[in-house]
């Protein structure tokens, strides 16, 4: 059974810096690329990093670029993403997903590619 479970959230303020990680269960987790998305309040989820089954490669949502960086370890079946330069409009649950198709980079950005999520971890941006 694929079991995804995140930690690291919690209430920081604008400008400040969280680590999420999400540690990864019931799969074989380096055959699989992994991504961050979240659901702020009262709005729809929506993808916010992601990164191949190796680690060589990530993508940002625009929004984020420049301020998160998504990096994993295969050895501890771990993803992590680090928040940096936060704003409150990136209040959100975050969670971890796994993409449906082992090897694949594809359509990453495409939350109908994955078929795995973990009950989240809320960050909370606010002075």
């Amino acid at each position: 059974e694929v079991q995804l479970v995140e930690s690291g959230g919690g209430l920081v303020q604008p400008d400040g810096s969280l680590r999420l990680s999400c540690a990864a269960s019931g799969f074989t987790f380096s055959t699989y690329s992994m991504s961050w998305v979240r659901q702020p309040p009262g709005n729809e989820l929506e993808w916010v990093s992601g990164i191949s089954l190796g680690g060589r490669s990530t993508y940002y949502a625009d929004s984020v670029k420049g301020r998160f960086t998504i990096s994993r370890d295969n050895a501890k079946n771990t993803l992590y993403l680090q928040l940096s330069s936060l704003k409150t409009e990136d209040t959100a649950m975050y969670y971890c997903a796994k993409k449906t198709a082992p090897y694949s980079i594809a359509s990453m950005t495409d939350l109908k590619a994955y078929d795995s999520w973990g009950q989240g971890t809320q960050v909370t941006v606010s002075s």
